[in-house]
């Protein structure tokens, strides 16, 4: 290739993006300041409104944190302590994506499981009753056909496999979408079978070791730290809100976990960098595309990732900013997620809720903070492509 036809094919469109990356980091830089307020107000209008007692956002890129701020109480009691940014929360439903959705993802890879295995060949309690299509990949993606159920106090793990096998499937399996905790109750049960470990010792060794997350954990230590969550008209510190995380021992794959915001900024980290963080691979980068990958029920009106959220009726973090390859996850707590590859974005939102009837007010809470996020610190999607082509 001669030399000019080179500099035009291969050295002028990469100058071209790294002008254009640094302009678009250097806008963002500049207004970034100026309308941090704006993330401010939205937070003050929310505890002025009684909607939570205070909260922790953090928003950050594969590379750092830009935004870390603290806001409110620490509980819903009036002389709670200050937030503060390394308060640990309880973080519900995140512990769908953060625990037991890597971990089956992570078995998968090793070829200890498949996502096409029947759930029968792990559950064989549920064999002979109606089962035998659902495959693990219909629990990640709510499409089994399952509904929740109460659980026997006594047993309660046998009662949710028991009452699995028990009801009847709604809907045709792989289309239907039905949001179920049940669905993960039995994947982190599958994960003992798989491994002999129980999820909380597997993903602690398997990711929060490796990641340095060193405030996540299933039983937190230091419960002076935990925001408070209100369960039954009662106050919790440490621990898990979910009544049927509490009858299973605190340990459940659908919720119990804690984490601080800086805690899951590395975790948003490693999947923006495709499964690896400061030089540890926790995660095969095929892996990662795979979990975040669409996957369509509804006929197409609901898509999810494996275990994340992309578009359905629970995707208000998306806010009105992040692209159509965006995933997250909320929580019942006050908690959510979110994280677009294509503007190389995250926003974190951990909160003490207050109110757990205004559901329209928190999920616009969500978004409106995510709707910031992508305007003052994401990067333009077009700049994104440019980058990860000339990275190929």
């Amino acid at each position: 290739m001669r030399l000019n036809t080179y500099f035009r094919v291969r050295v002028r469109p990469l100058l071209s993006c790294i002008c254009g990356c640094l302009l678009a980091v250097l806008l963002a830089s500049a207004c970034g300041a100026a309308d941090q307020p704006r993330i401010d107000s939205l937070m003050n209008e929310a505890m002025a409104r009684n909607l939570i007692a205070g909260g922790v956002v953090l928003i950050g890129n594969r590379d750092k944190i830009l935004f870390e701020k603290a806001y409110g109480r620490l509980s819903p009691f009036p002389d709670a302590p200050p937030m503060t940014a390394d308060a640990i929360f309880d973080i519900a439903s995140l512990t769908k994506v953060t625990a037991t959705t890597p971990s089956i993802l992570k078995l998968a890879e090793e070829g200890r499981i498949s996502l096409l295995d029947p759930v029968t060949k792990w559950f064989p309690e549920l064999a002979g009753k109606g089962k035998d299509a659902v495959l693990v990949m219909n629990l990640l993606t709510h499409t089994s056909g399952l509904d929740d159920i109460p659980l026997s106090s006594a047993n309660p793990m046998q009662s949710a496999i028991e009452g699995a096998a028990a009801q009847k499937l709604k809907g045709e399996v792989g289309s239907r979408f039905r949001y179920a905790d049940l669905n993960f109750i039995l994947l982190a049960e599958l994960v003992r079978r798989a491994t002999g470990a129980p999820l909380d010792l597997y993903a602690q060794v398997s990711f929060y070791r490796p990641l340095g997350m060193t405030d996540t954990a299933f039983h937190p230590k230091e419960t002076g730290r935990c925001s408070g969550t209100i369960s039954d008209d009662r106050v919790l510190f440490g621990e898990p809100q979910d009544y049927l995380c509490r009858q299973l021992g605190g340990v459940a794959g659908h919720a119990g976990l804690f984490a601080t915001a800086r805690d899951l900024s590395r975790f948003c980290r490693m999947m923006l960098s495709g499964g690896i963080l400061d030089g540890r691979r926790v995660l095969a980068q095929r892996t990662v595309e795979q979990m975040t990958a669409p996957y369509f029920s509804r006929g197409g009106a609901v898509v999810r990732g494996l275990g994340w959220d992309i578009s359905s009726p629970f995707s208000a973090p998306r806010g009105q900013g992040f692209s159509r390859v965006s995933f997250g996850h909320t929580g019942y707590s006050g908690s959510s997620v979110w994280i677009d590859p294509a503007t190389d974005t995250f926003v974190v939102l951990l909160t003490s809720r207050l109110d757990y009837k205004k559901v329209h007010d928190i999920n616009k809470l969500r978004g409106d903070i995510s709707t910031l996020a992508a305007q003052i610190f994401g990067i333009p999607v077009e700049f994104g492509d440019m980058a990860r082509f000339n990275d190929e």
